[in-house]
């Protein structure tokens, strides 16, 4: 079968998927849905968020095992190594995988996945949507983890050009290795309103308000921005811990009325927020992908956005005013963008963004890197231990022994339960049907199976 007409069975893992909300969440949700519609196999595996545990059913029929373990930072599971091991194995052979694609860098998920993935044989592809420093405490370890899970990968992506150096840089991974394949925007969600008129500027940001997206930028640039044009109006949604410092800052500069809070935006709203202002400000201090700026630019919106990792490479000069990472110079950008609002027409922005980025042709360029990986060779565990040495004198030993330790779990979880005796889940059609069929049947016996061999409690049905 060629590499045109090859149908793989691929299973998504990251910490970060719904009901959480972000980028990667987003990127994963769309790339699946797009891939199913492509004729894939695609299942999700994350860990337990809530009372959400077990195994669920999404649009289009995308299958989501919540595995139960519970969040320890961030979102992050915490750091086993080896224990997640068994649930893994078992979702891999029940589903018949065939790729295991693992997402974000601080995932700890994603790490140990591709980690027992490789270890089982299985062709493992890793998704990168962050870019990292080099010199702080938190990079150099997170590197050092990033060079031991792409040691031995078959082949990885980024979302930028600047993200594939930063991840070239920071794991030493060959750049024949690295695709590149930038996110997208659901245009037929993200839609423009009529035109507004100018006769008050409303800035929107939607942002977590945290250092890293340049909260504190904000704390500068707003009142300065107030203070020269006094038609201009601030909408600010997101919550973080740098939210009261915003507030702090319009309790101190007297801008309640024109500048709101709105905390927390749920996805779903985050439209009806957008289509309220002219201009979209993103004032993030690093950058690899930045999502928001390509929902705000589909509803119409002029960005004025930090020059920063990839943010350039996302919108054409036309279409975005860019800044360096000072308040200065930041208020000089929403200065020219508010000169030129008046000829930003929404309706043609959201026609442009329809041809520049969509979900349906990232997936089928992820198709080739998936037919790209399966065609690397298959090597057993001493022809890809010297890989890992190459890590450094004493972490390449290490992680030598890692793997060797994790070998040996291998071997003996298939002493314990042989693969033969893992019942395989049979392939089902969509869900939009009755819900006495057999398809349906076939899914809570699976859901009760899988659910009774982790000792979770199985919550079967449909989430929107």
């Amino acid at each position: 079968m060629d590499g045109q007409s090859r149908k793989h069975r691929i299973l998504m893992v990251s910490d970060f998927f719904f009901p959480n909300f972000g980028g990667v969440e987003s990127h994963i949700y769309y790339l699946s849905q797009c891939l199913l519609k492509l004729g894939h196999k695609v299942v999700v595996m994350t860990h337990a968020y809530g009372k959400r545990s077990g195994v669920r059913y999404v649009t289009g029929g995308l299958k989501v095992y919540y595995v139960p373990w519970r969040p320890f930072l961030m979102q992050n599971t915490l750091p086993t190594l080896f224990m997640t091991f068994p649930i893994i194995r078992t979702i891999l052979i029940r589903e018949r995988i065939s790729v295991v694609h693992g997402h974000q860098a601080f995932s700890t998920l994603c790490h140990e996945a591709l980690m027992h993935a490789r270890t089982m044989g299985y062709k493992v592809v890793f998704t990168d949507h962050s870019l990292y420093g080099f010199a702080d405490v938190g990079s150099i370890h997170m590197n050092k983890v990033l060079q031991f899970t792409l040691a031995d990968i078959d082949q990885a992506i980024c979302v930028s050009h600047t993200s594939k150096e930063n991840t070239v840089l920071r794991s030493g991974i060959s750049p024949d290795k690295v695709f590149m394949v930038p996110n997208a925007v659901d245009t037929a969600m993200f839609t423009p309103s009529n035109r507004l008129s100018c006769d008050e500027i409303i800035i929107v940001v939607i942002s977590r308000l945290v250092y890293r997206k340049g909260a504190d930028l904000l704390v500068e640039v707003i009142p300065e921005v107030c203070r020269l044009f006094p038609k201009v109006r601030f909408i600010v949604g997101g919550d973080g811990p740098k939210r009261v410092r915003l507030e702090e800052m319009r309790e101190k500069f007297s801008l309640q009325d024109r500048v709101e809070m709105l905390g927390a935006v749920p996805h779903a709203q985050v439209r009806s927020v957008l289509i309220s202002g002219h201009i979209f400000l993103n004032s993030s201090l690093t950058e690899a992908f930045c999502i928001a700026i390509l929902e705000a630019a589909s509803c119409g919106l002029l960005t004025v956005s930090t020059r920063v990792g990839g943010v350039p490479e996302v919108l054409p000069d036309d279409m975005i005013v860019l800044a360096e990472p000072d308040p200065e110079d930041m208020v000089r950008a929403v200065r020219q963008a508010i000169d030129i609002l008046p000829g930003i027409d929404p309706q043609i922005m959201h026609r442009r963004m329809k041809k520049l980025y969509s979900w349906d042709d990232v997936a089928k360029r992820t198709e080739i890197v998936y037919d790209r990986a399966m065609q690397s060779s298959n090597t057993n565990l001493l022809d890809h231990l010297p890989r890992y040495l190459t890590c450094g004198a004493w972490a390449g030993k290490l992680f030598c022994l890692v793997m060797i330790i994790n070998y040996l779990a291998w071997c003996l979880l298939e002493f314990l339960q042989p693969a033969e005796g893992i019942e395989e889940v049979p392939d089902i059609g969509s869900l939009h049907i009755h819900s006495d069929s057999v398809d349906d049947q076939w899914k809570r016996k699976e859901i009760e199976l899988f659910c009774n061999h982790c000792g979770m409690d199985h919550v079967g049905g449909r989430d929107a």
